[in-house]
């Protein structure tokens, strides 16, 4: 891709990031949303493909659709109550298509079919993207309407999303499909605490990022996509891959990594609210996710390949580690000690 470009969608990116997480306006907040869509787009397709062209399509049609019903959803409040503030959703059957809206737009249960799909067709950098910058925006808006939404859908939503999440990724071999159900599950833990707590939400968001983006990043440097090219890679790059597999438990939420703390604030706070069955099934539920990142995790690092090998063997590699991946992977894995801060400042 012409770099020129390359530069204009990634600024178009922030543009859009930017216009709709500093919004009143529900119009605004629309704008920037599709410049999103529209700029994230040819990054998907980058690779002439026809699975990369399919996954565009399916974001496409997807995003569109999601845009349309929030569209909708706020034209229905402004009819009833004369407002076009964001925070001033009211009517009830707007709130409802909202849900769906924001729902469709990042990938929970039951509207997360294309995001797999998409996962999949997307290079690895366009794949982390969508992972983590692409979800901010609408992960404002439903802060900002946190109050006018429905408790009981979206504790629904949110253990359905890590139900299924678990569920589905038991079976992959395709990394990048693991990584997407990895995601649906998070936006699980995400949700169920949104009415309650939308800081934590923010924070969770946040530290979900920081190691989702290492390990994309740690994929793309070693080049690995599938369980069986993993298995190589720990010959050309053990020290990331040692701190790779941290990474993957740290995701997974296991002590003393920085994945543990968004898990145990948010039982918690489900613990305060009275909702300790919604606590237990959501912990118990995250036992499936552990299970496939102690899968990646053990083919990183533990697992010898087998000598007939399938595929060309890679001696080097073609970018070293660099600065941002070690940043990311120690934020990644060492933050727990600091959260009596981290508490503090949100």
């Amino acid at each position: 891709m012409n770099p020129y470009a390359k530069l204009t969608f990634s600024l178009s990116l922030v543009l859009g990031t930017t216009i709709t997480i500093s919004s009143n306006h529900w119009m605004m907040a629309w704008t920037g949303l599709e410049i999103n869509t529209l700029a994230i787009i040819p990054l998907i397709s980058k690779h002439h493909h026809p699975r990369a062209i399919e996954a565009a399509i399916k974001y496409f049609l997807t995003q569109a659709a999601a845009s349309t019903l929030l569209l909708f959803s706020s034209t229905i409040n402004a009819w009833h109550t004369g407002q076009w503030d964001i925070t001033q959703l009211s009517h009830p059957t707007a709130s409802l298509l909202l849900t769906t809206a924001i729902a469709m737009k990042l990938g929970l249960v039951p509207f997360h079919f294309w995001f797999p799909e998409v996962l999949q067709g997307s290079p690895l950098t366009t794949a982390m993207l969508l992972s983590t910058v692409m979800k901010f925006p609408p992960i404002t808006i439903l802060l900002l309407t946190s109050h006018s939404l429905n408790p009981t859908l979206l504790t629904t939503m949110a253990i359905a999303s890590a139900a299924l999440g678990g569920w589905m990724g038991l079976n992959q071999t395709q990394i990048r499909k693991i990584l997407a159900f990895s995601s649906i599950s998070h936006l699980g833990w995400m949700t169920i605490i949104l009415i309650y707590n939308p800081k934590l939400t923010l924070l969770t968001f946040y530290l979900y990022c920081f190691m989702t983006a290492a390990i994309f990043l740690t994929l793309n440097t070693t080049k690995s996509l599938k369980l069986s090219t993993m298995m190589t890679s720990w010959t050309k790059t053990p020290t990331l891959n040692a701190s790779f597999m941290l990474t993957l438990l740290s995701l997974a939420g296991l002590p003393p990594l920085t994945g543990f703390l968004p898990k145990w604030l948010i039982i918690q706070e489900l613990s305060k609210q009275e909702m300790t069955p919604a606590a237990t099934i959501i912990a118990i539920l995250s036992l499936l996710g552990l299970f496939f990142y102690l899968r990646l995790a053990y083919y990183s690092t533990i697992t010898l390949p087998p000598n007939p090998t399938n595929h060309m063997k890679q001696w080097y590699v073609n970018k070293p580690a660099n600065t941002l991946i070690a940043t990311l992977i120690t934020l990644s894995t060492l933050l727990l000690p600091m959260s009596p801060m981290i508490l503090a400042s949100i």
